[in-house]
C-alpha cells in the first residue's frame, strides 16, 4: 500500500448524524443489516404512499441469532414506524408471530381493512423457521393481499456461533413452494426486500430473505435513497382467471393447483422481467469457465478473484464467466441454460448443501451441451466445498485458480496462488494455545442457580444457562427451545435415577417451555423444573420476555398446572410487597438456602417448581447506568496478605470478576473491581480476606507524565497514514462485553465519514458472554469495491489484539498478512476456567512468541493497555480505544484523526474518556519508555505487589515479615535453615539456586500460618489500610468515612450448616478492627500453654507440618545430587499447595501430601526413570 502524508486533522468530512439511518431524505448512509430492514419498511410505506396506496405495515417474529438484536432496532425506530403506520408486534414465539403475519394478509378480505393493503414482515432464526413450517405452508398456500406482501427473515446459523446445531433453512422454504431471496449485503437486504414485497404481491407468495451474519450483523455505507430500487411487472405472464391473491376458500386442491402451476410461473417471470439473476462477467470471447454462485459465496467469489489479481479485464481474458443469483429458488431453466452455453467448466460456489447445483444438473441433463459440473464435488467425486462449516474467499481462490493453470500457464496467477496456499496451510497446521470459552457475566444469577446438590443431575435448557454444560455443574444433555424436560419423560421410565432437575429460562418459559411442563405433570415423572427468572433475554441483549410476566404470576400458571411443589429462591427475599399473590404452599428462601431447598424438592413426589429469581448482572449494569435499578454503595474487597490464593472464593461464586493477583507472596485474589456487578457472592469463600466496603468508590488516578495532563497531540508528530487506495482488511479481537464491537463501529463511521467504502461484522453471538469475539473489518476507496467483509487466512493488514489470547489463537494467527501492523494489549485476563482451577495460567509467553513469529517483530507492538487505561481513565473498558490510537500513530490506519475522533463523538458514549484514550495511546506509542515508567509504579500500589528480584531479596523480606510475625529469633530459625540449603545446593550443583529459592518461599509459608493471631496482625499493621488507599477514594460520594465488614468464621461462634456440615460465615462491622489490634498483641501466647487457639485440631496440623518439613530438607540434603535436583525443588515446593483456611486447607493438605509421598518415594528410588521430570511447558 503506498505512503501518503495526509492531512489527519483538516480533512473536509461528509455531514453525518445518528438520525441519518432512519431518514430518506439521506442518501449515503452507514447502518447494519437490522438497521436496514427497519429503513425498508419506511421506504416500502413511502414507495406506496407515491404510488397512490395507502398501505400500513406489520412486523412480528422472534429474536435469536444472527437476528438477535432485530427487534432491538424496530423499537429503536419505533417513532419513526409509528408515524408510518407501521405496527412493531414481537412474538410470543416464532409460529404464533407467523400466524398474526397471515392475518394481516386477510385484513381487507371482509371488506373491514382501514387500508389498501398490509405489507408484513416476519423473522425468526433457523429453529424458528422448523417450527413455523406448518403456517408457511398455510399462508403460502393462502396467498398473499393484492397491496399486502409478506417476507420472511430466515437467521441462519452456517457454523453454530451462537445455536446448539449449524443450519441452512432454504430447504424449508423449498418445500413449502417459498420463493428464496439470498442478499450479498446491506444494500441487497435493502434491495432485495423490497423486491421480495414486490414479489409477493405479484404472485401472492411468501418470500423469504437469507440472512447470515454476514449480511444481517455488517455494517456498511450504502445507498438508502427511496426510488433506487425500480420494480418492473412481467408483460410475459397470464394470470389466471380469479387472479392468484387470498380469498376465503375451502378447495385445498385448486388451492395447491394454483400454487405449483401458476404461482411458480409468476415468480420466475417476476425474476425475468427484473433482471434479479445477473451476468457479472461475460467470460470475453472464448469462455471456459463458468462460476454460478449466491449471496455471501458471491463476495466470497469476488474477493477470491481480487486475491488471485484478476479484474474484468483478466477475468474476461481467462474465459471466466460470472452468474450471480438473487434468488436460488426457484431457478429459471432458459437463465442456467443461457448461462452455461458453450463453457467446459461449471463451478458452483454455495455454502452448506446444494440447492443451485442440483437445479443446475436436473436441467443440463439431457441437452445436447453438458459442461462438467463441480461443486460440492470435484471432477474425481471428491469433496471440494463440503456440505458442512463455511467457504472462505481461500477456498473458492484455490479451487478455481488451480483449474485455470490447466488452460493456461500464467506465472502471476500462479505466484498469488502460492501465497494463497501458503496462507491457508499456516492456518491449517497451526496450534490453538488457549482458548476462551464464553462464560456466566461477571456477578450473574446462573453462577448459584444452576448448582445442584452432589449426586443430583440436571439437564442444560436454551439461554445463557446452556453454558453450565462446559462447567462443574453435574449437568448434562439439552433440548429445543420449549422443550425442556421433555426428554425425562422418555427416560425416566428406563432410568435407575428418580429424579433430575430440569434448567428453564423465563424467556424459554414464555416462548413455549410452559408446555412441557404442563407435560411432565401430566406423565406423573419425578422433575424439579428450575425457572431461572431473571428478568431480561440476557442471550441476545437483554430484551424483556414478552408479556412480561412477574415471577408470582409465574408460580400461580404452574400452581394453575398441578404442580405439586413451589419454592421461591431469591439474592432478596424480602422484595416482594405485602399481598404478592403467591400460590398457597408457596415458600420463600434467600440464595444461600439453594442446596437445602433443591434436596427438599427433589425428596417430593412428582413435578415440583424452583423459582430462582434474580435479575440478569449485565442487565443491572445497563439499568444503573440510567438510574433505573438499586445500586448498592458498596464493594468488595481481598485483603492480599491474608488470601491463601486456594480459590475458594471462585468456586462458592464461579464469578469472572475474581482474578488472580501475582504477589511476593505467592498468588492471591483480586476483584476486578471494573468488571464487577456486584453479586458479592464471592465473600462465601472460606477465608477471612474478604472485606466489604460500604461507600466505596474506585480510585481515580492522579494525572501523570504521559497521562490526562498532557494528552494533547500538537507536540506529537503526525504518523505517515497510509493511502487508501486498495482493499485493506482489519481484525479487531477481544473479549466478548468489552467493547470489541465499538471499535470496529468506529472505524466504520470514519471511513463513511471521508466518503470511502467501508464494511464490518462483528464475530460475537454466544461469544459476547467473556468469549473470544471478533470484528472483521474492511476499508475500500468506494462502497463498491468492498467484497467479502470476512477476512480469510493472510488478509489481514492490521490487527488490533484487544486481548493476548484471543489475538493468540489460530484463526487471528493465521489472518495476518506478511508485514501488516500487529498491536497487541499484553494485559491478562483469565477466563472463566479460572474460576474451577486455581492454578490455571495462560500461556502467555507462547502466544507472544506465536504473534511475532507470525508478524515479525518489527511490525509487532505490545502494550499493556488495560494497565495504562486503569492508571491514567480510572477505567479498563478505555483499553481498546487506546489501542486504536496506539496503532494509529503507527501508521497503522488508513483513516484521518479528524475521521476516527468525530466517529468518537458520534458514537456518543463516554465520548471525552475515549477521545482521551486514543490520544493517550498515540502518546504511548510515541514515548513507549515514559509509559512503562508510570506503569512500573502503578502496577505495584502496594509493597507485597512489588516483587523482588534475587534470593537474598526474597529472603531479607521474609526475615522481616516472620519477626514481625513472631520474633526475631523466630525469623532466624527460617534464615539459617535456608542458607544450609543454599550452601549444600552451591556445593553439587555451583551456580544453581532453585531449590534455595524453593525452600525460601515454602518454609516461610508454612512458618508463617495464619492463625488468629496473623490474621488480626495483617488487619491492623497498616498494610491493609495502604491497600483500601491504593484501591478506594478515601470518601463515600456524600463524603461520609468508609464503613468496614468483615466477612469471618470465627471457631467458638460459627454455626455448622446442617445439609453440608461445615461453618457459616458471619458478618462483624467496623470494631473489629479494634479488636484485631488487641488480638495480634498476644501473638507471643502462639504455641504456649496459654494460647487458646493453639488447640485446634487444624493449629495442631500447622506446627507439626513446620517440623515435617524441616525433616523432610535433612533428607533432601542428604540426597541431593545433580541428577536428582528437579525432583528434590519438586519436592520442596509441595508446602505451596497447602492453601486455604479450615476444610478447606484440610483437603487441599490431603492431595499435597499424596503428592509428597510419590515424590519421596521416587526420591528413595534413585533411578533414572523415577528421577525424571516432566519438562516445562514454557
Amino acid at each position: 500500500m503506498a505512503e501518503a502524508q495526509q492531512d489527519s486533522g483538516t480533512g473536509a468530512l461528509r455531514a453525518v448524524s445518528l438520525d441519518d439511518k432512519y431518514d430518506l431524505s439521506k442518501q449515503q448512509i452507514f447502518l447494519t443489516g437490522s438497521q436496514a430492514i427497519a429503513r425498508m419498511l419506511l421506504v416500502q410505506r413511502e414507495r406506496d404512499r407515491r404510488a397512490g396506496l395507502s398501505t400500513a405495515g406489520f412486523v412480528s417474529g422472534y429474536r435469536g441469532s444472527p437476528l438477535g438484536g432485530l427487534d432491538q432496532q424496530l423499537a429503536r425506530a419505533g417513532k419513526q414506524l409509528k408515524a408510518a403506520d407501521i405496527v412493531f408486534q414481537p412474538g410470543l414465539n416464532e409460529d404464533l408471530a407467523a400466524t398474526a403475519i397471515w392475518g394481516t394478509q386477510q385484513a381487507e378480505l371482509s371488506g373491514e381493512g382501514k387500508h389498501d393493503g398490509v405489507f408484513a414482515l416476519w423473522y425468526g432464526k433457523g429453529p424458528g423457521v422448523d417450527r413455523s413450517g406448518d403456517v408457511f405452508r398455510h399462508a403460502n398456500m393462502a396467498g398473499t393481499s393484492r397491496h399486502g406482501g409478506v417476507i420472511c427473515l430466515l437467521g441462519d446459523d452456517h457454523t453454530a456461533e451462537s445455536s446448539t446445531n449449524a443450519h441452512q433453512t432454504e430447504f424449508v422454504l423449498v418445500d413449502r413452494m417459498m420463493p428464496i431471496l439470498n442478499p450479498a449485503g446491506v444494500q441487497e437486504i435493502m434491495d432485495y426486500a423490497l423486491h421480495g414485497f414486490a414479489l409477493s404481491r405479484f404472485a401472492s407468495v411468501w418470500v423469504g430473505i437469507k440472512c447470515v451474519k454476514d449480511n444481517i450483523e455488517s455494517t456498511a455505507s450504502v445507498d438508502g435513497s427511496v426510488e433506487r430500487v425500480q420494480i418492473a411487472l412481467p408483460d410475459d405472464y397470464v394470470m389466471p382467471p380469479g387472479g392468484l391473491g387470498i380469498r376465503r376458500e375451502l378447495d385445498f386442491l385448486d388451492q395447491e393447483k394454483r400454487l405449483h402451476v401458476h404461482k411458480r410461473e409468476a415468480i420466475l417471470a417476476y425474476l425475468r422481467a427484473n433482471r434479479l439473476n445477473q451476468t457479472i462477467l461475460s467470460g470475453g470471447q472464448a469462455p471456459r469457465i463458468g462460476i454460478i454462485t449466491v449471496g455471501k459465496s458471491y463476495l466470497d467469489v469476488r474477493q477470491a478473484l481480487e486475491e488471485l489479481g484478476l479484474d474484468e479485464v483478466r477475468a474476461n481474458d481467462l474465459g471466466i464467466r460470472l452468474f450471480k443469483v438473487a434468488c436460488p429458488w426457484p431457478l429459471d431453466p432458459a437463465e442456467l441454460k443461457a448461462f452455461a452455453a458453450g463453457l467446459d467448466l461449471v463451478m458452483v460456489v454455495e455454502e452448506k448443501r446444494s440447492l443451485i447445483e442440483v437445479q443446475l444438473r436436473e436441467e443440463l441433463y439431457g441437452s445436447a451441451h453438458q459442461p462438467m459440473v463441480i461443486g460440492k464435488k470435484d471432477e474425481k467425486g471428491d469433496w471440494l466445498f463440503p456440505v458442512h462449516g463455511a467457504l472462505d474467499p481461500n477456498d473458492v481462490a484455490i479451487a478455481l485458480g488451480a483449474r485455470l493453470l490447466q488452460y493456461r500457464d500464467d506465472p502471476a496467477l500462479r505466484a498469488r496462488l502460492e501465497v494463497i496456499a501458503t496462507a491457508q496451510g499456516r492456518l491449517a497446521e497451526a496450534i490453538e494455545l488457549a482458548k476462551r470459552t464464553p462464560y456466566f457475566c461477571s456477578g450473574c444469577p446462573h453462577n448459584t442457580s444452576t448448582v445442584v446438590p452432589e449426586g443430583a443431575r440436571a439437564s442444560a435448557g436454551i439461554g445463557c444457562h446452556f453454558m453450565a454444560l462446559w462447567m462443574d455443574r453435574d449437568t448434562a444433555g439439552f433440548t429445543q427451545m420449549g422443550g425442556e424436560g421433555a426428554s425425562w419423560v422418555g427416560e425416566a421410565p428406563f432410568s435407575k435415577r428418580g429424579h433430575i432437575f430440569q434448567n428453564l429460562g423465563d424467556g424459554t418459559y414464555t416462548h413455549s417451555g410452559s408446555l412441557a411442563i404442563r407435560w411432565a405433570v401430566a406423565s406423573g415423572v419425578n422433575i424439579t423444573y428450575k425457572l431461572l427468572y431473571n428478568d431480561a433475554v440476557a442471550m441476545t441483549g437483554g430484551q424483556q420476555a414478552e408479556g412480561h410476566l412477574s415471577p408470582d404470576q409465574m408460580a400461580r400458571q404452574v400452581a394453575a398446572e398441578g404442580v405439586a411443589r413451589i419454592a421461591v429462591v431469591s439474592d432478596e427475599p424480602t422484595k416482594y410487597p405485602p399481598g404478592t399473590l403467591w400460590p398457597p404452599g408457596t415458600t420463600l428462601h434467600h440464595r444461600e438456602d439453594l442446596d437445602a431447598v433443591q434436596r427438599e424438592l427433589a425428596a417430593t413426589s412428582g413435578v415440583t417448581l424452583l423459582l430462582y429469581d434474580q435479575t440478569c448482572a449485565t442487565e443491572k449494569r445497563r439499568r444503573r447506568k440510567r438510574g433505573a435499578y438499586p445500586d448498592p454503595d458498596k464493594r468488595v474487597i481481598v485483603n492480599e496478605l491474608v488470601c491463601e490464593g486456594c480459590g475458594d472464593c471462585g468456586v462458592q461464586s464461579n464469578c469472572v470478576s475474581v482474578q488472580p493477583l501475582e504477589t511476593e507472596f505467592g498468588r492471591k485474589r483480586q476483584i476486578d473491581q471494573s468488571n464487577c456487578n456486584k453479586d458479592f457472592s464471592c465473600v462465601k469463600g472460606f477465608c477471612p480476606s474478604f472485606v466489604t466496603v460500604h461507600g466505596a468508590r474506585p480510585k481515580k488516578a492522579e494525572p501523570r507524565a504521559v497521562g490526562a495532563s498532557a494528552l494533547g497531540a500538537s507536540d506529537l508528530p503526525e504518523p505517515k497514514v497510509p493511502a487508501l487506495d486498495r482493499n485493506f482488511a482489519i481484525v479487531v479481537t477481544g473479549v466478548g462485553g468489552t467493547g470489541v464491537v465499538t471499535i470496529g463501529a468506529i472505524l466504520g463511521m470514519a471511513a463513511h465519514l471521508e466518503g470511502k467504502g467501508c464494511g464490518m461484522i462483528d464475530m460475537a453471538g454466544l461469544a459476547q458472554k467473556g468469549g473470544a469475539v471478533f470484528s472483521h473489518v474492511r476499508l475500500a476507496p468506494t462502497p463498491d469495491e468492498i467484497h467479502a467483509i470476512r477476512v480469510a487466512a493472510g488478509q489481514a493488514d492490521l490487527v488490533l489484539g484487544c486481548d493476548l489470547t484471543v489475538t493468540g489463537s489460530k484463526k487471528v494467527l493465521g489472518a495476518i498478512r506478511p508485514g501488516s501492523t500487529v498491536v497487541v494489549n499484553t494485559a491478562e485476563s483469565l477466563p472463566g476456567d479460572f474460576t474451577r482451577n486455581a492454578d490455571f495460567s495462560l500461556p502467555t509467553e507462547r502466544l507472544k512468541r506465536a504473534i511475532l513469529s507470525a508478524s515479525g517483530r518489527e511490525h509487532t507492538h505490545l502494550v499493556d493497555a488495560t494497565a495504562a487505561a486503569v492508571a491514567f481513565l480510572g477505567n479498563a473498558i478505555a483499553a481498546n480505544m487506546f489501542m486504536l490510537g496506539y496503532a494509529w500513530q503507527h501508521g497503522g490506519v488508513p483513516l484521518s484523526r479528524a475521521s476516527l475522533l468525530q466517529a468518537i463523538a458520534l458514537n456518543g458514549e463516554a465520548v471525552a474518556m475515549n477521545q482521551q484514550a486514543f490520544e493517550l495511546g498515540r502518546r504511548a506509542a510515541h514515548e513507549p519508555a515514559a509509559l512503562l515508567a508510570a506503569l512500573a509504579e502503578a502496577k505495584a500500589p502496594t509493597q507485597a505487589r512489588q516483587l523482588s528480584q534475587t534470593l537474598d531479596e526474597v529472603v531479607a523480606r521474609r526475615v522481616d515479615f516472620l519477626t514481625g510475625y513472631q520474633d526475631a529469633a523466630y525469623a532466624a530459625r527460617y534464615r539459617d535453615l535456608v542458607e544450609k540449603v543454599r550452601v549444600r545446593e552451591a556445593g553439587i550443583l555451583p551456580g544453581q539456586s532453585a531449590l534455595a529459592e524453593s525452600v525460601a518461599r515454602n518454609l516461610f509459608k508454612l512458618m508463617a500460618y495464619k492463625d488468629e493471631y496473623e490474621v488480626a496482625r495483617l488487619y491492623s499493621d497498616g498494610a491493609f489500610r495502604r491497600q483500601l488507599a491504593a484501591t478506594f477514594e478515601p470518601d463515600s460520594a456524600s463524603g461520609q468515612k468508609l464503613r468496614l465488614e468483615f466477612h469471618l468464621a470465627p471457631p467458638l461462634l460459627a454455626k455448622a450448616d446442617p445439609n453440608t456440615g461445615l461453618p457459616r460465615k458471619l458478618s462483624f462491622g467496623p470494631w473489629m478492627m479494634g479488636a484485631f489490634g488487641l488480638l495480634s498483641k498476644l501473638k507471643g501466647l502462639r504455641g504456649t500453654a496459654f494460647d487458646v487457639f493453639g488447640y485446634t485440631q487444624e493449629r495442631k496440623t500447622e506446627r507439626k507440618l513446620v517440623a515435617d518439613y524441616e525433616a523432610l530438607l535433612s533428607e533432601i540434603l542428604t540426597k541431593l545430587a545433580p541428577e536428582n535436583h528437579a525432583l528434590c525443588v519438586a519436592l520442596a515446593a509441595i508446602p505451596e499447595k497447602i492453601r486455604g483456611f479450615g476444610h478447606v486447607k484440610e483437603r487441599h493438605l490431603k492431595q499435597a501430601k499424596a503428592e509428597e509421598a510419590e515424590l519421596l518415594v521416587r526420591l528413595r528410588d534413585g533411578s533414572e526413570a523415577a528421577l525424571a521430570m516432566p519438562k516445562a511447558a514454557e
